[in-house]
């Protein structure tokens, strides 16, 4: 998706709530002695460019799957009257494994959840790590069937995933998916089934010490592998500012995801946003 799919007033508008939003998520961090560091698009940006890319429309944060389940307990009994926690346990509909934690008051629903039903506010993205095997063997396995499942959630709900590829090779699985969205329909597989086997793969070592964790449904398999002495002990860097957790050794965390040159700029073509469906902020923004 290009930069300029938003006007630049609207963006940095977006970008400034979600700044907000994740003021509030690292006070209860903190208050609470929760473990949280930001991952993805949001590392690359607190490195390269000292808070948002440019065109990010969107903050992503990782949690150890214990503190994400503190978490979601917190933010439920604390503080639903500004946030609602979006998640499949909240909204059985919502085909994500992840968990959005939304503003109140506000919109932002992406094009490929437009025919969820339910609220979705201005959100910050929470991804929970589980732990993944030392064994290469183990870990492509309980890996790639708990991808395989979330995959299938999506599709449960979704006719027209958010891709990250271009060209023919994305028209030819948009095709694909489109087509699988409706044979999962016609044979009333429900969105509820596939979460709850892609949860069981996905935590199946969480009780066992491993060198790793990471999240399991990224687009490409074991792109979000880290190895925790790359992540602990944590340090905190500025992100627009506001002092904030990222790994310990972030530099090597993206290199191992992005590759050497995460510094660099991509070309337009390949900057993705998140394209939304509906946007409305509140009165008082």
């Amino acid at each position: 998706m290009k930069q300029d799919y938003y006007d630049e007033k609207v963006l940095k508008k977006l970008q400034k709530i979600e700044l907000g939003i994740l003021v509030d998520f690292d006070k209860l961090c903190k208050y609470n002695k929760l473990d949280y560091f930001l991952v993805g698009g949001s590392a690359i940006g607190v490195v390269r460019h000292k808070g948002f890319i440019p065109w990010d429309d969107d903050i992503d944060v990782a949690m150890p799957r214990e503190d994400y389940e503190k978490f979601l307990k917190i933010a439920k009994k604390e503080y639903s009257d500004k946030y609602t926690v979006i998640n499949n346990d909240t909204n059985p509909k919502f085909p994500l494994m992840n968990t959005r934690w939304g503003l109140n008051g506000t919109e932002y629903k992406t094009e490929d959840l437009k025919d969820i039903p339910g609220e979705f506010g201005i959100f910050l993205d929470i991804f929970p790590q589980d732990n993944i095997p030392d064994d290469e063997k183990k870990m492509k396995k309980q890996g790639t069937i708990a991808w395989i499942y979330g995959k299938l959630l999506v599709l449960s709900g979704v006719k027209r995933p958010v891709l990250y590829y271009y060209g023919v090779k994305a028209k030819i699985l948009r095709t694909i998916f489109f087509i699988a969205h409706y044979i999962l329909k016609v044979l009333h597989l429900k969105s509820r089934h596939f979460y709850k086997r892609a949860y069981k793969y996905s935590t199946m070592f969480n009780n066992t010490e491993t060198k790793r964790f990471g999240y399991a449904f990224d687009p490409h398999r074991f792109t979000s592998v880290m190895t925790k002495s790359d992540v602990y002990p944590l340090k905190t860097m500025k992100f627009e500012g506001l002092e904030v957790n990222v790994p310990g050794k972030i530099e090597r965390y993206l290199e191992r995801r992005y590759g050497r040159d995460y510094m660099t700029l991509p070309p337009k073509e390949k900057r993705h946003t998140h394209p939304p469906y509906s946007l409305k902020f509140n009165d008082e923004e």
